[in-house]
């Protein structure tokens, strides 16, 4: 689910504008020579517009400082105590495909569905392919994904899923639309990268894997699904579930987070705070409700509220924010259940099935506050199962760790961070392509001693 942030002097990085970036190749020219002797030889399948550097380092060590990242991006994503790679030299491309909207103004192109590409030179042999989670554009998973994916020799490729920003929900002719688009902005990307990175290095490639978290989890399910030729396996990070039926979707307990929760702080009415927990939210994630209410919960709400029922609140845009039950128009009134059924034929269009065609690990927070995982990580899962599915999917529910990490920067007696978890998955789906069964899902202890923020075991 997004990462739409309330303005906040807590949060302001995470909503910052992503300024103009330079895209001058930085590395010397001895070492471009021969590192970079085809660079010139690219061409990335339906670009309509591509810029390409040879970099002495691709990882956001280097790229941070040459302008070919931007950290507003990616901030908030990981604990400040993780640890990255760096020293990684090759080739990033940037550019965009076709599209009508405008809302991404990274480079000063005003474009949407701009992807970036990038191949180290001492390449393993596969491709790694992301979608920005929440509204975020394509740097958003440099720091979590990019970095350590490309230091392990893989190429990379990401995609700003063809619609960014907090009004992303103009995107689109019917709702529902602008999600849709990321689906197929994913798939565009894929495809694009695959060829790209075959012809750039002479030789097939061995492995394709998706990646994602939040929102792009939710790409890595859709992918797996839908799309299973272009993938050998996927890890699903906190990723969000859209069913097709009337189980709990984001619209179910979100509007009864915004009503109820004021009333818990306030005064500890035990109602409320039954209310909470009937709605998904879990047992022990109360330290979390102030944060998300003030950041996260209202935004995502009424934007996605909008996305697939812009008729609720008449001629406002995505309603009117923080405002009392019983305003007319207010999101904390809404009842996705009495809705009229376009509503529900809008989620139903962008929602998941559970069967996947190539294996799938999942990993989520059991204190997940934005996505609880009884409503999202559990009942994927569940339809996974009832899908038959169950022998390509692994489910591991990480204690203590939330949908942010930066909430674990805020709570380190409390919690535990998730990224390093991601990562283990992704080893194990590596050696699970090869052959190596990973270990059965299960529930994983919160981790109190050690480098938490940069080890995690799943077995």
């Amino acid at each position: 689910m997004p990462l739409l942030l309330r303005r906040s002097a807590v949060l302001s990085a995470l909503l910052a504008s992503l300024l103009a970036i330079p895209l001058a190749p930085v590395a010397s020219a001895a070492r471009a020579d021969t590192r970079c002797a085809r660079i010139g030889k690219i061409h990335v399948p339906g670009a309509q517009h591509q810029v390409a550097a040879c970099l002495d380092d691709l990882t956001t060590a280097g790229t941070s400082a040459s302008g070919h990242t931007d950290p507003a991006d990616w901030a908030g994503l990981h604990s400040a105590a993780t640890r990255n790679p760096s020293g990684v030299p090759g080739i990033q491309i940037d550019g965009y495909f076709q599209d009508a909207s405008t809302a991404n103004p990274t480079h000063g192109w005003n474009h949407d569905s701009q992807f970036v590409i990038r191949l180290p030179e001492k390449w393993n042999g596969g491709l790694v392919v992301a979608g920005a989670p929440g509204n975020r554009r394509q740097y958003a998973n440099d720091f979590t994904i990019s970095d350590w994916v490309l230091a392990k020799g893989y190429a990379y490729a990401s995609t700003d899923k063809g619609n960014v920003d907090l009004r992303f929900y103009q995107d689109g002719r019917r709702p529902g639309d602008a999600i849709l688009e990321w689906y197929h902005r994913m798939t565009q990307v894929t495809v694009a990268a695959r060829t790209t990175v075959a012809r750039h290095y002479g030789r097939k490639l061995h492995k394709t894997y998706a990646m994602g978290i939040s929102n792009g989890g939710q790409l890595v399910r859709w992918a797996l699904e839908n799309h299973p030729e272009l993938y050998d396996g996927g890890v699903d990070s906190e990723g969000t579930f859209w069913p097709p039926d009337n189980r709990p979707n984001a619209l179910t307990y979100l509007p009864v987070a915004l009503r109820e929760y004021p009333k818990y702080a306030a005064t500890g009415d035990q109602e409320a705070h039954a209310a909470m927990l009937r709605a998904g939210f879990a047992p022990g994630s109360e330290f979390l409700w102030d944060f998300n209410y003030r950041i996260l919960w209202d935004g995502t709400q009424r934007r996605y509220r909008e996305e697939v029922d812009p008729d609720f609140d008449g001629g406002l845009d995505a309603g009117i924010p923080y405002c009392q039950s019983g305003t007319p128009g207010c999101d904390a009134d809404y009842d996705y259940y009495a809705r009229p059924k376009s509503v529900h034929q809008a989620v139903r269009r962008a929602s998941h099935t559970g069967r996947i065609g190539k294996p799938l690990i999942t990993v989520q927070g059991t204190l997940d506050t934005l996505l609880p995982i009884k409503v999202h990580g559990d009942a994927y899962a569940a339809s996974v199962r009832a899908q038959g599915m169950a022998a390509r999917h692994r489910y591991y529910r990480i204690e203590g760790a939330s949908h942010l990490d930066l909430e674990y920067d805020m709570f380190p007696d409390r919690m535990r961070p998730l990224l390093p978890c991601m990562r283990t998955a992704f080893e194990a789906l590596e050696r699970w392509t090869a052959g190596q069964q990973p270990p059965p899902s299960a529930t994983i202890p919160r981790q109190t001693a050690g480098d938490v923020a940069n080890t995690c075991a799943i077995s």
